[in-house]
């Protein structure tokens, strides 16, 4: 195999347990209402069952995050810039309600909570891709 392609391998490997991460995030916030107005509908009919629905809201964020989030982060940086860094709280915002649009199994019920659940979710990618690198 060559390196290139064991790169692409271990790139995908990589997102594919962030997706798992995420998805374990999303449980822990809504199964133990840490996040109040952060719901997931889980489906037990589907697929992988309700676990299936948790890995379907960490796939669907996660690629949200890694297509969409730095066009964004690129168009906010000026003001970014501006409120050293606040702003990025609320492209995290942005991009956990682009999530709930995609999918009818996340619901956000406010604001506030998209800007909490945009806070820890950032976190917990920051904490997975500092696991992950090593």
């Amino acid at each position: 195999m060559s390196r290139a392609a064991a790169d692409n391998v271990r790139a995908v490997i990589k997102f594919a347990l962030k997706v798992v991460i995420l998805a374990a995030v999303f449980f822990v916030l809504t199964r133990f209402e840490i996040l109040p107005g952060l719901d997931v509908i889980p489906d037990p009919t589907g697929p992988l069952g309700e676990p299936g629905t948790y890995l379907w809201i960490g796939l669907i964020f996660g690629l949200v995050n890694a297509i969409v989030g730095p066009i964004l982060r690129f168009f906010a940086l000026p003001f970014v810039v501006l409120t050293l860094g606040l702003f990025l709280l609320l492209v995290n915002a942005a991009l956990l309600g682009l999530t709930a649009a995609l999918t009818d199994r996340l619901a956000i019920d406010g604001f506030v909570t998209a800007i909490l659940g945009g806070l820890i979710l950032a976190v917990a990618g920051w904490v997975a891709d500092q696991i992950l690198d090593r």
